[in-house]
């Protein structure tokens, strides 16, 4: 089914926009897993719509009710539920969508695949309002990802095209700002502009995309299996489940089109009596498995599709053009609020990955 999740664990994701609530249920987990959800809920917030002048107005505390799965801050072996109530939800703003599709939204296919039976209001099943329960299961893989020594991070890369770089030839020159930032940039002065580009699209009544970055640390060598069962591709699956998500690199991506082999293979060296590499061009991945180096991974995320100005569109029930006018609260940029998005989907997949080394090691 195209909202369930995993090989290992099973996370499957419910709700619409502006139904009674969103959720989500993770299958597959371990009883005796500690839980602390303060540390969830400080996770969630850094996604929680409202709170600052670059996201949507619209205001959410997203705080989960744990229906099953948890006993006495441990999960207990039964799937856990979890659900979040909307509560300020305005779907007159969406009264006309089925007729009228917005473009750059799922409005016209989801018309055409679901014949006029889908929720429309704030996007439905296709908003990016379900991403607030993936970062409740991704939340929760992080913290039993973290009592591995395995550690996810993610900043802002670019945005509008003001970008921050690296050092391509030091492998641990990705550096991550402080967990908890709610605009995570490294470089405060281009983190300036970004804010700067941002609100100068909204006072045009526009939008402006960017690209997201995510650096794993302390992922053991030999996770992933080669071909289908690779890393980068159980990463790019769920990655790709996050709206707005047009694009999922490794290491230097595309960029490595443009190299010499001389130059993008990463040579190997003793450490500390461990094997390292002196560059990381590949992002910590070699046929499909990690290699022991950070992994990072690169998301181009589009403009926000729901703009003030007007646009063109079409009459479905009158199979004409016409201008549209989109109404609701939007965010200028999802780029901020979707990087411990892309934190959560990380921490799912590498989790997946990590009990199914666990049960194959138990098989030998």
């Amino acid at each position: 089914m195209s909202s369930t999740y995993g090989d290992n664990l099973k996370l499957s994701i419910f709700g619409q926009s502006h139904g009674p609530a969103i959720g989500m249920v993770l299958d597959g987990i371990p009883a005796g897993l500690p839980v602390d959800l303060e540390v969830l809920q400080t996770f969630l917030n850094r996604r929680a719509p409202g709170q600052n002048d670059w996201s949507t107005p619209r205001k959410e505390e997203d705080r989960p009710e744990f229906l099953s799965g948890l006993l006495e801050g441990f999960t207990c072996g039964a799937p856990i539920a979890a659900a979040i109530r909307n509560h300020n939800t305005r779907s007159g703003d969406y009264a006309n969508l089925k007729d009228c599709p917005r473009p750059g939204h799922a409005d016209f296919t989801a018309q055409i695949k679901y014949g006029g039976f889908q929720d429309a209001a704030g996007g439905g099943h296709f908003s990016g309002r379900l991403t607030a329960p993936l970062c409740i299961a991704g939340g929760l893989c992080k913290q039993w990802l973290e009592e591995r020594g395995i550690q996810i991070g993610g900043r802002i890369l670019s945005i509008a095209g003001c970008s921050q770089t690296d050092d391509p030839l030091d492998p641990c020159a990705h550096a991550i700002p402080p967990i908890g930032e709610r605009f995570p940039v490294v470089n405060p002065q281009v983190g300036e502009a970004m804010r700067q580009a941002i609100a100068d699209a909204r006072a045009e009544g526009d939008s402006v995309g960017g690209i997201i970055q995510c650096v794993i640390t302390g992922l053991p060598a030999g996770l992933g299996e080669p071909m289908f069962g690779g890393v980068e591709g159980k990463l790019a699956q769920i990655l790709y489940g996050i709206p707005a998500v047009k694009g999922v690199s490794f290491g230097d991506g595309f960029g490595a089109a443009n190299l010499r082999g001389s130059q993008c293979n990463d040579a190997f060296a003793m450490e500390n009596g461990k094997v390292r590499t002196a560059t990381n061009h590949s992002g910590g991945i070699l046929g499909g498995i990690t290699n022991g180096m950070p992994l990072i991974f690169q998301l181009a995320v589009k403009p926000t599709p729901s703009i003030s100005q007007p646009q063109q569109s079409i009459s479905l029930s009158r199979m004409e053009n016409l201008e549209l006018e989109v109404k609701g609260r939007h965010d200028p940029c999802i780029v901020p609020r979707a990087v411990p998005v892309a934190e959560a989907a990380a921490a799912i997949a590498i989790f997946d990955m990590i009990l199914g080394n666990t049960q194959t090691n138990r098989r030998k």
